[in-house]
């Protein structure tokens, strides 16, 4: 395994919210760490989901120029992994093996198809292993 990894919806959800507290604190880190070092990794359903929630969930909903702004200083250098039907055979093996959800399932299948060594992630078991890679609940 790379030093590469995964970062999911929710570290860029704490990021972005208002009110700063430890887990804001955390989410930025690892995303500017992701930034500086080339290793942090995001697939297009991590892009999806943050503007969902940015247009339709945050107190005050992201305008599409900020989200284009996002996309071009944020989410464009650590967007690694598009859709494909390899990535959704190998999400169908992660929910066959694993029974995790199936969208838990895609995040999972793009971290290993993007040879993360780490899936940052506060949905799925904190130090769970999945083939050689690891999950971590970052705001432990």
């Amino acid at each position: 395994m790379s030093g590469r990894y995964f970062l999911d919806t929710n570290i860029f959800a704490y990021a972005a919210h208002p009110a700063p507290s430890s887990k804001t604190r955390v989410a930025v880190k690892l995303i500017e760490d992701g930034l500086d070092t080339g290793n942090g990794i995001v697939s297009y359903q991590v892009v999806q989901e943050f503007f969902s929630l940015a247009f339709r969930k945050f107190a005050k909903p992201m305008s599409a120029f900020e989200a284009e702004e996002y996309l071009n200083t944020v989410f464009r250098p650590l967007l690694a992994v598009h859709s494909s039907p390899a990535l959704y055979v190998s999400a169908l093996q992660v929910y066959g093996r694993y029974h995790f959800s199936w969208y838990d399932s895609l995040i999972v299948a793009a971290a290993q198809q993007a040879g993360c060594a780490i899936l940052y992630t506060e949905d799925l078991q904190h130090d769970f292993t999945v083939d050689g890679m690891r999950i971590r609940d970052p705001f432990r």
